[in-house]
């Protein structure tokens, strides 16, 4: 394989790729890597799936409760989201904030180009919304979010995208995020709740796990991703998606497992892999009252009010900003 010059090269991609999996002695990949174009697409089909419940238990949250989210916040309001995506279910918080305001200026931020043109199609016809797009990863790169004139700002991070981050990793996208707030503007948090008795741990891994495959294309396609961003030389075919439940942690992994001896040229290094060693993609942390609370205060938050589906699976959390 030819080595590609790195000007040629994505930079942020090389060094995640290059840093998790010459790990030891557990090769990983960040979940940002995900969410390209093909990614966004399969996540878009993954909330739709039978077995994916929390975006369906989100939307019912939302569709009950945001007037009195709203009615909770200091008008007028600026929306910003982080991870924004199509914005599928943004739209019935947006349609919620033009009722308490004639204009609303929403500020989509998603890696995704395409899926930011998708959430513009989806929006329309909102009264009075303004959307003012920014294509970034807002884990690796600047972003900046506008506050007009005596307006608060109201910053979205929902879908439980937090939960695919370490503790760590999570307080310091929140207390980014917080630099951006002033005291007072507000937070609204989207996060999966640990098992409990109404909701079983084969509950969690179906999610991860469907029978259509849609989750394995999702994994595999991490691996796409370097190959087309790197010139890199996976076979997707030797690998095979696994989703496994870690209760020390309190979360769903999923790894991509080698299915036998290989080794992958990457940007002009080969990385090994023996059978049934993996790469961890993704973790999905699912938190109770007590780590949600803790998540929040160290970010420089402070709990507001807790809406939860009628069986507590999901909590979408208002925090202000202190």
């Amino acid at each position: 394989m030819t080595t590609p010059t790195l000007p040629a090269l994505n930079e942020a991609v090389l060094h995640a790729a290059l840093t998790g999996l010459t790990a030891v002695p557990q090769k990983s990949l960040p979940p940002w890597l995900f969410y390209d174009d093909r990614g966004s697409e399969l996540f878009e089909q993954i909330t739709q799936l039978p077995e994916y419940y929390l975006t369906r238990t989100e939307r019912a949250i939302f569709t009950t409760h945001a007037n009195e989210i709203f009615r909770l916040l200091k008008p007028p309001v600026t929306i910003a989201e982080l991870g924004a995506g199509t914005a599928a279910k943004t739209g019935i918080l947006l349609r919620a904030a033009a009722r308490f305001q004639p204009q609303v200026l929403y500020q989509p931020i998603d890696v995704s180009a395409s899926a930011l043109e998708a959430a513009d199609a989806t929006l329309a016809g909102i009264p009075g919304l303004r959307i003012q797009p920014h294509v970034a990863n807002y884990i690796t790169e600047r972003y900046t979010i506008t506050r007009p004139a005596h307006h608060s700002i109201l910053a979205l991070y929902i879908g439980s995208s937090i939960g695919n981050f370490t503790p760590a990793e999570a307080t310091s996208i929140l207390r980014t995020l917080r630099t951006h707030l002033a005291p007072g503007d507000a937070l609204l948090l989207g996060t999966d709740l640990a098992p409990s008795e109404s909701k079983s741990v084969e509950t969690l891994l179906a999610a991860y796990d469907d029978a259509a495959g849609v989750t394995a294309a999702f994994n595999k396609n991490i691996l796409t991703h370097l190959n087309r961003e790197l010139d890199a030389g996976f076979d997707l075919d030797a690998f095979a998606h696994r989703a496994r439940w870690n209760a020390v942690e309190s979360r769903i992994e999923m790894h991509l497992v080698s299915l036998a001896p290989q080794t992958v040229d990457l940007a002009g290094k080969r990385i090994t892999f023996a059978a049934g060693g993996t790469i961890h993609t993704e973790n999905s942390y699912k938190f109770s009252a007590e780590s949600l609370a803790t998540l929040l205060t160290g970010a420089g938050f402070t709990v507001t009010r807790t809406f939860h589906d009628p069986a507590y699976t999901f909590a979408v959390t208002l925090a202000s900003a202190v």
